[in-house]
Formats: C-alpha cells, sequence, structure tokens
C-alpha cells in the first residue's frame, strides 16, 4: 500500500498535511501520536470513511482514492477492527464472522468463518452473543469478522484500549503472533509508545498531521531525531547545558562528550532514568554528583527515585533495581554521558 502526499483539512484545521508512506506485503506498521496528531484521520481515508483534500492512496498498484477515482469502502478488500470492536449484539459469535461473507457461497462461507473462530480459540463460543463475552473475547471476534474476507490490508484502530493493562499485553502478543503467522499487512493506530514499540516492525511518529519521524523500534528509540521524539517514547531526564571544547557544562557540573560531532554552544542534555545509577561513592568515579531524594515511587523490578541535585531547577528521575535503604536521603549518582543524547533548543 502507498499513501502519497495526502493533505486533509477541517475548516482552518490541518488534520494532514502531505503525509506520503508506503507499507510492503505482511509488514505491520504502528501509527502512533497523541491524540489530535491525525493517525485515525488517515486510517478513515485508507479505509474508505473520509476522503483526502489532495493525493492519492494505492493498494496493489491499483488507485482507491485520487483526484479521479474513489473506490467504494465495500469494494476496496480493506478490513477494519475499531476501538470499540462494533459486534452486532444481536448476531452470534458465527454470525458476526459471517456478516462479512454474504456474497459468498453459504457452505464456503460457514466454512471459513469456523476456520477464523478456530484460529482465534473461539470455536466452542461461535453460538454466543457479544454480551455473553469478556472484552478480549470480543476483541478476537472483531479480528476474525476482519479477517473473514481475506483483506489485502487491515486496519486497526485503537484495538486494545479498552482492555485492563494486563489482558491488554496477553491479547496483543497473541492478536500480533497470529497476524505474522498469516502473513497479514497491517496498520494499528494507537497512542500507547510502548505497545508501538513492541507491535510494529515499523514505528510512524506524528505530530499535527505531520509525519515527525518513522523506522523500527530500535532505530526511533535509540535514535530520536528530536526531543518530540525523545520524549514520546522515554520520560527523560532534560538537562541544560553549554558545549564548550569536547565537555558539557552543566548545573551538575562538567563532562566529558564522546560526541566529536557537537559544536560548542548551548545544548539540552538528554539522559534516561536508567542511565543515571545510583553509587556506593565518589571515589575514583568519573562523571558523578551528588543529590537528596525527594521522592521514591516502587515499580516492582524497579524503584524510581527523584533528586533534587546542584543547581537543577526540576529533580533528576532516576531508575534502579538495587534495593537502597528506606531512609536514605543522600544519595551519589554517576550519569553515563555517553548514552546522552544532545538536542539543540
Amino acid at each position: 500500500m502507498e499513501v502519497s502526499s495526502v493533505s486533509r483539512h477541517f475548516d482552518t484545521t490541518a488534520a494532514l498535511q502531505d503525509i506520503s508512506l508506503s507499507v510492503a506485503s505482511g509488514e505491520i506498521i504502528c501509527l502512533v501520536g497523541h491524540s489530535g496528531c491525525g493517525k485515525t484521520t488517515l486510517l478513515k481515508i485508507i479505509s474508505g470513511i473520509d476522503t483526502p483534500d489532495s493525493g492519492s492512496v494505492f493498494i496493489n498498484n491499483q488507485p482507491i482514492v485520487n483526484g479521479t477515482h474513489f473506490i467504494e469502502p465495500e469494494q476496496r478488500r480493506v478490513g477494519v477492527v475499531f476501538q470499540n470492536y462494533a459486534l452486532f449484539p444481536h448476531l452470534t459469535v458465527k454470525q458476526n464472522v459471517l456478516f462479512g461473507l454474504r456474497k459468498t457461497p453459504r457452505a464456503t462461507a460457514s466454512a471459513r468463518a469456523d476456520e477464523l473462530l478456530a484460529l482465534v480459540g473461539l470455536s466452542h463460543m461461535a453460538s454466543r452473543y457479544p454480551h455473553m463475552l469478556s472484552g478480549g473475547e470480543q476483541q478476537r471476534v472483531a479480528l476474525a469478522r476482519a479477517l473473514a474476507p481475506t483483506p489485502d490490508i487491515l486496519l486497526m484502530d485503537e484495538p486494545f484500549s479498552n482492555l485492563d493493562q494486563g489482558l491488554r499485553q496477553k491479547v496483543r502478543s497473541e492478536t500480533i503472533a497470529l497476524l505474522r503467522q498469516l502473513g497479514t499487512t497491517v496498520i494499528i493506530v494507537t497512542h500507547d509508545a510502548e505497545e508501538a514499540l513492541s507491535a510494529g516492525d515499523r514505528i510512524i511518529l506524528m505530530k499535527s498531521g505531520k509525519i515527525i519521524q518513522q523506522g523500527t523500534a530500535h532505530e526511533i528509540y535509540d535514535h530520536p531525531n528530536g526531543r518530540y521524539a525523545a520524549d514520546f517514547f522515554c520520560s527523560f531526564n532534560a538537562i541544560p547545558g553549554t558545549i564548550k571544547s569536547g565537555t558539557i557544562e552543566t548545573p551538575l557540573g562538567t563532562f566529558p562528550v564522546s560526541n566529536t560531532e557537537l559544536s560548542d554552544g548551548p545544548v539540552t542534555m538528554y539522559l534516561r532514568p536508567s542511565h543515571i545509577l545510583p553509587v556506593a561513592g565518589t571515589d575514583n568515579l568519573q562523571n558523578t554528583t551528588e543529590g537528596t531524594v525527594t521522592g521514591r515511587h516502587f515499580l516492582g523490578e524497579t524503584e524510581e527515585l527523584l533528586i533534587r541535585t546542584g543547581d537543577l531547577q526540576t529533580p533528576l528521575r532516576i531508575r534502579t533495581s538495587l534495593r537502597l535503604p528506606a531512609n536514605i536521603q543522600k544519595i551519589h549518582l554517576q550519569l553515563d554521558t555517553d548514552k546522552a543524547l544532545f538536542f539543540r533548543d
């Protein structure tokens, strides 16, 4: 699938601004961004629910919408899983799956519905009604219904957001595994950074109707192209400083900088909470500072601490697996500046 120079405005608001992207066969793409970034509008245009002001969309090299063509939604071979699943309450599970196969011979459609229900593990619930199912089971019925007509591409709009946290991770993992097994081409819309990182072969980060960055999970997490991308995927510590002759001067002290491409001048140094380490003391250690613990939050495997240090206006946030004493106040820290990111304001 290819989206070429698609724009969409609502009155004076630009929902999409010259969006272009391509999706390879069998690829799982995650469109991610805060509410209002344009990701759902793009999904609606691909599905045919909405039309662009300009630009084109192609599936299998065939135009489905451009300046002269508009293929009706039901003729696009596009499956959609909505956020609320949109199951028909008066139809059984199997009848819901059969809904997308109305033009298929009855015996063939029944066999296809049985096949999909077996794939999603709901064969034993074929005669039940949606209100008799859990949220995870309803999601699987919606998935089976969308896959039944063998669409060229599957669109999923916040498909896991209605599930409880523990169930969400389980259903998400199972769903992605099934889609990979089937080789389905998928676009998932989500506002959840963790979900995008774990589910997508490629992530497309959007803001204000524009694509900010795209790449694999590792590329976009390890090498964000700006502060917006960095902040979206991690709660960084943003430390103001000045690069001077291979060092950075900050309110925490002066530290060496391994990035030799940085020219002298003001920057913001970004450090992940896991890259600031509590240490027993500062003897024989480089890149250290000390501070006062002002807050701590136990998270299970790790603990998050807020540290007031130096002349920094906001406390540092660190995460550690060490079990520090409950009454600790003063703490020594080592900054792993080799892993820092630097951004010009």
